[in-house]
């Protein structure tokens, strides 16, 4: 195709050529000029626009869409009304994106009430749009509400409502909308499936992921880079990175960078340095570059198998040989690895001398370290950094007080304590997953509402008197209040992740031999932590967690950590 054809001054000359040109040609010439890569074409929309006799709601609409993104977008909406002509559900799908692009939410909420006043909020178009309104300022419960008001939903509403609530962290809902979809016969789309495909990487749903490799497959999609990324993504977070680096390799001819950052973070979970390194270095021989989730990928390998040394090496090559500024996230991962390797002071004055005011992810690294290493001072110094940022910090707390009881010091116990009543917080409850025949089952601590919760307190205290004769004590610093040991002792029984290892014990989650996976919201308190590793000498088999902060991977007695998370 020549130069002249994808100029639309072309179709122009010829339109003012015509003896009878349409306002449908002026309306497509102005959607022309917006998209049009040709410089200084831009404004020549808003020109043609006003040589239009008589603008309707696709004239609008055109020119409302050609500066999308823009305050503009929203004033010619209001000239629009004030000409007056009404918007339809293209018009409101331009303004919602706009609204979210700016951000101008309140202006969102506006158009939301005109939208239902309209009677076209429940339109499919409008509908999908206001979806991922909400959904970008993190409110899927009102995204949810927006979709079950629209009566025919199509693959786009669909589409929208499961990334929405896969972004928001609402992976079991997202999941459950991806069943629905399919049992109403709607089609699915790029966007479906890699959003579900994102949900099923957030709770580590190994089943759920090899379900829908298979649909991406019979569908097609398989094919799709976003769709082919998000599965590498999803199997590598749900730790079978082998699974992650198959799907990689066939689909390697059109995997951009996305993809090897996915795999690469596969291999960095779990501490597998070498992998990521080895993936780094083939990126770079195809011609692709290394950005900054390349290197947050290889920072975290190094960290999570604790090389301060090396991780410290690579943000300084990340500066130096690519030319790229390191940003919070690489900067907390070096502060994570110094506080590891017990370099606390060095840890903490880079937290307070790098180009960023520090996060709680900081702040939570430096309390983590302080911790493993017994430094109660520290410890209590970075909890009230914590603090200052989120005084209902409950991991704060927590941390702060186990620190400082196992230094004996009882005062600061209760002054953390008293803080805690004082403002009315209380520990997160933890919560566990686990994953059996392709369904998600979720515990909370001391749970009794599954339907085999017997079989499963059986199989738990049965786990648990064995682990004890093979040496187990229970490390009862976890806990934060001061009660009897017989009520320390079940509630140290009864954490979430241990009746979710009791489930996949009873349930068969696994085949013997083959590794129980669990899923868990909270950083694994120690007890559990000491407990997996007795249990996985019971069982012999291997227990995998994948915590907040990390994988852990249970086998004859020991773990991939090191004991530092």
């Amino acid at each position: 195709m020549n130069d002249d054809a994808l100029d639309p001054r072309t179709l122009h000359a010829q339109a003012i050529k015509s003896i009878n040109t349409d306002r449908f040609v002026y309306n497509n010439l102005i959607t022309l000029y917006s998209k049009s890569n040709i410089n200084n074409l831009f404004s020549y929309s808003l020109r043609l626009f006003h040589q239009i006799p008589s603008p309707n709601v696709v004239s609008w609409t055109a020119l409302i869409s050609a500066h999308a993104n823009s305050l503009f977008s929203l004033q010619h909406f209001v000239s629009m009304l004030r000409h007056p002509t009404l918007p339809n559900q293209r018009t409101f799908a331009s303004l919602f994106k706009t609204c979210t692009s700016l951000p101008c939410f309140r202006f969102g909420l506006s158009l939301h009430c005109l939208a239902l006043k309209l009677c076209i909020s429940n339109e499919p178009f409008s509908g999908s749009a206001l979806i991922n309104f909400y959904s970008k300022y993190r409110l899927p419960g009102d995204a949810r509400k927006v979709f079950d008001e629209i009566p025919e939903r199509d693959e786009v509403c669909y589409s929208a409502i499961i990334v929405a609530l896969a972004q928001n962290s609402r992976s079991i809902d997202a999941l459950s909308m991806f069943v629905d979809m399919k049992a109403c016969n709607v089609a699915s789309t790029m966007y479906s499936v890699s959003g579900a495909l994102r949900a099923a990487a957030e709770v580590a749903a190994l089943e759920q992921c090899r379900i829908i490799h298979a649909h991406a497959v019979v569908t097609g999609f398989i094919m799709n880079v976003i769709v082919g990324s998000a599965l590498v993504d999803g199997y590598g977070k749900a730790g079978f990175v082998l699974d992650a680096r198959q799907v990689f390799d066939e689909n390697m001819s059109g995997m951009n960078i996305v993809g090897w950052n996915a795999l690469m973070s596969g291999y960095a979970q779990q501490g597998d340095k070498n992998s990521t390194l080895e993936l780094f270095n083939s990126m770079e021989a195809r011609g692709l570059v290394p950005d900054e989730y390349s290197f947050l990928a290889v920072l975290m390998s190094f960290c999570n198998a604790n090389l301060a040394v090396e991780t410290e090496q690579w943000l300084t090559r990340m500066k130096v040989d690519y030319g790229l500024e390191p940003g919070l996230e690489h900067y907390t991962c070096l502060v994570g690895a110094l506080g590891r390797a017990g370099r606390l002071q060095e840890a903490e004055r880079l937290a307070m001398t790098m180009p960023f005011v520090p996060d709680a992810a900081v702040w939570r690294a430096l309390l983590s370290s302080c911790a493993y290493h017994g430094e109660a001072d520290m410890a209590w110094a970075m909890a009230r950094q914590l603090l200052e940022l989120n005084p209902h910090d409950d991991s704060a707390y927590v941390i702060a007080a186990n620190v400082l009881s196992a230094a004996g010091r009882w005062d600061e116990v209760a002054e953390v304590r008293k803080l805690m009543k004082d403002r009315r917080v209380r520990k997160e409850g933890g919560r566990s997953w686990i994953e059996v025949q392709g369904e998600v089952h979720v515990f909370l601590a001391g749970d009794r509402r599954h339907e085999r919760t017997e079989e499963i307190y059986e199989k738990l205290a049965e786990l648990m008197k064995e682990i004890e004769k093979l040496g187990y004590v229970p490390v009862w610093k976890e806990m934060l209040h001061e009660v009897g040991e017989g009520e320390k002792r079940e509630a140290l029984w009864y954490h979430s992740e241990k009746l979710a290892v009791a489930f996949g014990v009873v349930s068969g989650a696994a085949p013997p031999g083959k590794a129980l996976r669990i899923v868990k919201n909270l950083r694994i308190c120690r007890d559990c932590h000491e407990a997996f590793k007795y249990m996985s000498r019971i069982l012999e088999r291997e227990i995998i967690v994948r915590d907040v902060n990390r994988y852990h991977k249970f086998l004859n007695g020991s773990c991939s950590c090191g004991d530092i998370w």
